[in-house]
């Protein structure tokens, strides 16, 4: 067998009948979901239960997670506002207006982590000017964990009924 339709067989283009797409969207959305503000969420929980030193820990990493999330907002977030509403644009029309599947299914992905990354600054933006600690900071970690989880489900859905009427529809001659 030739190598190049070997590989070729294995990254399908038509991503939507390819699982290893469906497994990415999974990754995707469970590190984004695990990861508050790139802080592991099993230290909310561990500084909740033990305090102490897990508490300082918590707060520890999440003054650095914040402190450098602001920084690269403030410094090139215009440039990468720019740069990402390009991107999704030029995703959103091969996809949907060019009909190129690989284009649809990373701009389904792309599109709502851009939401949480969004949301993501403004969460730090919060904890930095309220300097919220203790109690209050692993509240506003767990809601916003909470509105990263419910963007994911709707994501996902919204992903596999996209990727079943695109499957549906390559399967059906004349559709």
């Amino acid at each position: 067998m030739d190598w190049y339709a070997t590989v070729f067989e294995l990254i399908d283009m038509r991503s939507f009948s390819n699982l290893w797409y469906w497994i990415a969207l999974a990754t995707v959305w469970s590190t984004a979901s695990h990861y508050v503000l790139g802080v592991p969420y099993d230290m909310v929980g561990r500084a909740a239960r033990q305090g102490g030193q897990s508490e300082q820990d918590l707060e520890d990493v999440v003054r650095i997670r914040v402190a450098r999330i602001l920084y690269i907002a403030e410094v090139s977030g215009l440039v990468l506002v720019a740069l990402g509403a390009t991107v999704l644009t030029t995703l959103l029309l091969l996809g949907f207006v060019y009909g190129v599947e690989f284009a649809q299914a990373v701009f389904l992905i792309a599109a709502p982590m851009s939401l949480v990354g969004a949301l993501g600054i403004r969460c730090a933006r919060d904890i930095a000017e309220r300097d919220l600690s203790g109690d209050d900071l692993r509240d506003r970690l767990r809601r916003h964990r909470a509105v990263v989880q419910g963007i994911g489900m709707i994501s996902i859905f919204v992903t596999a009924l996209w990727g079943m009427y695109q499957n549906f529809g390559a399967a059906l001659p004349g559709y």
